[in-house]
């Protein structure tokens, strides 16, 4: 199936897939690069740790916003101008960081550097613009790597410079990456979104097509539900990690990582299969994989078999199930309309953020009434359980389709 579209090829200039990787792996950095240094923050400016806290709740709540409205105006107005004005915003946005001089003046800027989300959102939208579905689903497999390997190395990073450097110095990692990565899009990526004409009038009269389309609903609850089981598990492993398994901070830090190590084989999986399988059987997979591992977890821990060993290792299968859920559901929801892939993109990007904060939340309010790790695994397998429904009754959908 050839992509379909009225620009020039001369002006479709496909960006290296590298550089798609660094829009992710920079928005990824963003997010968690600081955490270690969140007790130094709140000293600095006299806060207390609730208040800095705050950096990460609201940094999500904005960002999940801007997803509703970053798709759209790159659909009307192109990928590229919009990625490099966030780049910009998101460079200024830190400088305030660093010049703060009171906690209520850094959440400000903080809020603002959610500019970034520009791009993680737009990054998918651009491979859509070039690849048709199932092709595109493998190039977002091996794109949202970066998504998989800077929680890892993200917060190691940020822990070392705040050491020898002080909290500063994460945030002028974070500028002099804005600064790189905005040249390295200047000269790389040119315009893929296909040529619109019209007012946001116009374009507003198309948004029924995709909002009434079962099938886009579809693939977003897929991938909302599957992503939601990590977001829980963000919420309540930390709790789980500390005060079930008495685990100490170290030790803790080095188990933490076990998702994003799942999700690497499943980014790997979807990059090398998808195109060769298709999306909707790679969805299926990774979310009855996800579900069964978690679900096998629970009879596990109802038994009364528990250990750290157990509940982190089995949270491998999380990672897994979304590396091969999110790009393949990603690539499916922004197939619906190609010509509103972007609104598409942000659309479900805020579903995923937005879902996963109220999971996440969720999963510490239940910890709270005692259980051991039984609350959060509980949460988790239904999750995962919504997201094979959502699956299933998608496939069904495009079987009446083609019927």
């Amino acid at each position: 199936m050839a992509v379909t579209t009225d620009i020039p090829r001369a002006r479709r200039s496909p960006p290296h897939i590298l550089t798609l990787v660094a829009l992710v792996g920079l928005s990824t950095l963003a997010m968690n690069v600081f955490l270690p240094s969140l007790p130094a923050m709140a000293d600095w400016f006299a806060a207390d740790y609730a208040m800095i806290q705050l950096s990460v709740g609201l940094y999500l709540g904005v960002n999940a916003v801007l997803q509703l409205f970053v798709g759209p105006i790159s659909d009307r107005f192109g990928r590229r101008p919009v990625i490099l004005a966030g780049l910009v915003l998101f460079m200024l946005a830190t400088l305030g960081c660093l010049w703060a001089e009171t906690i209520e003046t850094f959440l400000a800027f903080r809020m603002a550097q959610a500019a970034i989300v520009v791009a993680m959102v737009l990054s998918r939208a651009v491979v859509r613009d070039l690849y048709p579905q199932d092709k595109a689903a493998s190039m977002l497999g091996y794109v949202t790597m970066g998504m998989s390997v800077v929680p890892m190395v993200g917060p190691a990073i940020g822990g070392v410079l705040e050491g020898y450097f002080g909290w500063q110095a994460n945030f002028w990692l974070l500028l002099a990456a804005g600064g790189a990565l905005w040249l390295l899009t200047y000269i790389d990526l040119g315009e893929t979104a296909p040529r619109t004409g019209g007012s946001f009038r116009d374009q507003a009269k198309q948004y029924p097509e995709l909002l009434t389309s079962r099938r886009f609903w579809g693939y977003c609850a897929s991938s909302a539900f599957a992503s939601g089981a990590f977001f829980a598990y963000l919420g309540g492993a930390p709790f789980v990690g500390a005060q079930v398994f008495r685990m100490d901070p170290a030790t803790l830090g080095v188990f933490f990582g076990a998702p994003a190590l799942g999700y690497l084989v499943g980014n790997g999986i979807s990059g090398r299969y998808s195109q060769r399988f298709g999306i909707d059987r790679m969805i299926l997979w990774g979310a009855v994989g996800q579900v069964s591992g978690l679900g096998l977890l629970l009879v596990l821990t109802l038994m009364g078999y528990t250990s750290h060993w157990l509940f982190f290792g089995f949270m491998t299968f999380v990672g897994l199930g979304n590396g091969l859920v999110i790009p393949n559901a990603t690539a499916g929801m922004l197939s619906v309309r190609p010509h509103l892939a972007g609104t598409a993109s942000g659309l479900g990007g805020a579903m995923m953020i937005g879902g996963g904060a109220a999971l996440s939340a969720l999963a510490g309010w239940l910890l709270g009434f005692g259980g051991g790790a039984l609350p959060l695994v509980a949460l988790m397998v239904a999750s995962g359980s919504a997201s094979v429904t959502a699956t299933v009754l998608t496939i069904r959908r495009n079987r009446q389709l083609a019927a």
